[in-house]
């Protein structure tokens, strides 16, 4: 019999709609997890209707994960729910925040000396209210093991798939990302959806250079190799990449190699040294540094929370 894992998500006046429904649907999907609604209010409203909340906060003392969607940041948020959160948390409690969210769970000081994340819109002022934290606008979300940000919308979803994975690993979370119609995993941070100029039409020439990287990612690749492969100079090329990507070609290539470095590590039992040089590192003390900065663990840890 399978354990189930008991969520709450908090919802106030001015709660985000799509950011409410998120974690409620998506861990519903799963059927593993036992999700409930609480709040300070049994009534909330979120703008165009009201929600009507049936547990109170003290539901906060009984689960393993608490959720924290979008609301105003402007709102002032209630003592009762600081004090709530910071026992939950005191208790080993998991606590994740979408969007503006992230303004809720700073209130508690629980993010202090963290890296956050939050809708690209409030990075500013979230790094502006809360000097403690280290606010990254660019990423879909950060794990920080018991406390989660994510951006805003779609990255929510992102975020309770990663969740799912977490805690039942890549093919339950495989199974709530096909039932969605997403990706378990998307491609590039939060960088990509902030407004700048539109691209050139020149802009499309990237995607051939990314199919060849994507498929030679275990050669010894230079960035004059790259620059060569998409006909430009290497400093054309790293601006296009920073204008599309967010990141820079090297970094690209690098995040590549880890991801098909994540799917060997759940798909074979092959040693870590064997999985290194296949994806193309040059030593597998290479590969560890850059997998522990990009994945956030090691392969190792990685292989034995996501295998099968």
């Amino acid at each position: 019999m399978v354990d189930v894992h008991e969520v709450a998500v908090v919802a106030m006046d001015s709660v985000v709609p799509f950011d409410f429904a998120t974690p409620v649907d998506a861990f519903n999907w799963v059927g593993r997890y036992r999700v409930r609604v609480c709040g300070p209010k049994r009534t909330v409203d979120a703008g165009c209707f009201e929600i009507k909340i049936p547990h109170g906060l003290e539901l906060l003392s009984e689960v393993d994960t608490i959720v924290l969607p979008g609301h105003d940041p402007d709102m002032v948020v209630p003592k009762p729910l600081i004090d709530g959160l910071r026992q939950a948390a005191a208790r080993g409690a998991r606590i994740a925040s979408i969007c503006t969210g992230a303004f809720v769970f700073a209130a508690t000081g629980l993010l202090d000396g963290l890296r956050v994340t939050t809708h690209w819109l409030g990075a500013e002022e979230l790094a502006a209210r809360f000097p403690a934290l280290e606010v990254d606008p660019d990423v879909l979300y950060v794990d920080n093991g018991q406390f989660l940000t994510s951006a805003g919308a779609a990255a929510g979803l992102d975020l309770c798939l990663h969740m799912i994975r977490r805690d039942h690993g890549s093919a339950v979370a495989a199974d709530a990302a096909r039932f969605a119609v997403m990706p378990l995993e998307r491609e590039g941070g939060q960088a990509q959806f902030i407004v700048t100029p539109p691209v050139t039409p020149q802009g499309a020439e990237l995607e051939p250079v990314l199919r060849w990287m994507e498929a030679n990612a275990s050669l010894d690749l230079t960035l004059e190799d790259l620059a060569k492969q998409a006909g430009m100079s290497t400093r054309t090329l790293n601006r296009r990449f920073r204008e599309q990507t967010g990141t820079t070609p090297l970094q690209w290539l690098h995040r590549a190699r880890v991801r098909q470095a994540q799917h060997l590590l759940e798909t074979t039992r092959d040693p870590v040294e064997l999985i290194a040089s296949r994806v193309g590192f040059g030593s597998a003390t290479a590969f560890r540094d850059r997998f522990k900065r990009i994945a956030g663990t090691s392969p190792q840890s990685y292989r034995a929370a996501f295998q099968g």
